[in-house]
């Protein structure tokens, strides 16, 4: 993928938006949408959120510390995705008829002890914070900064496909919340 880095910034600004309004959704649904599962085996729609707290657990702040160890650019760049970052954000963009993946155990909410009963509130906390990481990451090259994984430590993407698919993460786990609790 080959984009203005600006029209990278509105498309990201514009889904995360959207995630804001859909989480002022769920938080009008009872509780007993927001916990009931659709099977055994499968997520309830806080879980969903809860999963995507504990990836935001990591993400901001990794973002955040590429982002201070870098220099400001001083023109707006042409963001090119690296082969890895695509391959890692078409993989997250939820698509019709997508299978569900594999989730790591330390972020699989079915094998939390608890999930948090403010999870709502926390992964709206972390929406805000990610607008303002955008404002502020707007002045930096997002080709050159570079951020860790949560996958494997030794993995770096440019911070463009790093947000790219924490956005559409956040995305493909929204729907998913939306359709496990039969919000239309």
């Amino acid at each position: 993928m080959k984009k203005e880095q600006n029209e990278l910034y509105s498309e990201l600004k514009s889904l995360s938006d959207s995630h804001l309004t859909k989480v002022e959704q769920l938080a009008r649904l009872k509780a007993s949408q927001l916990e009931t599962k659709p099977s055994s085996d499968a997520w309830s729609a806080i879980e969903c959120i809860e999963h995507l707290n504990r990836y935001g657990d990591f993400y901001l702040p990794e973002c955040r510390r590429s982002l201070n160890s870098a220099q400001p650019a001083s023109v707006q760049p042409v963001f090119r995705s690296s082969w890895l970052g695509e391959y890692f954000a078409q993989s997250m963009l939820p698509k019709e008829g997508f299978k569900p993946m594999k989730t790591f155990k330390e972020m699989n909410p079915s094998s939390f002890d608890e999930v948090r009963l403010d999870a709502l509130v926390v992964f709206q906390k972390q929406l805000e914070d990610w607008l303002l990481f955008l404002k502020e990451a707007q002045d930096y090259n997002w080709n050159k900064v570079k951020t860790g994984i949560s996958i494997a430590s030794w993995i770096h993407l440019r911070l463009g496909d790093t947000l790219r698919v924490v956005f559409y993460h956040n995305e493909r786990h929204l729907l998913q919340a939306f359709r496990v609790a039969k919000v239309s």
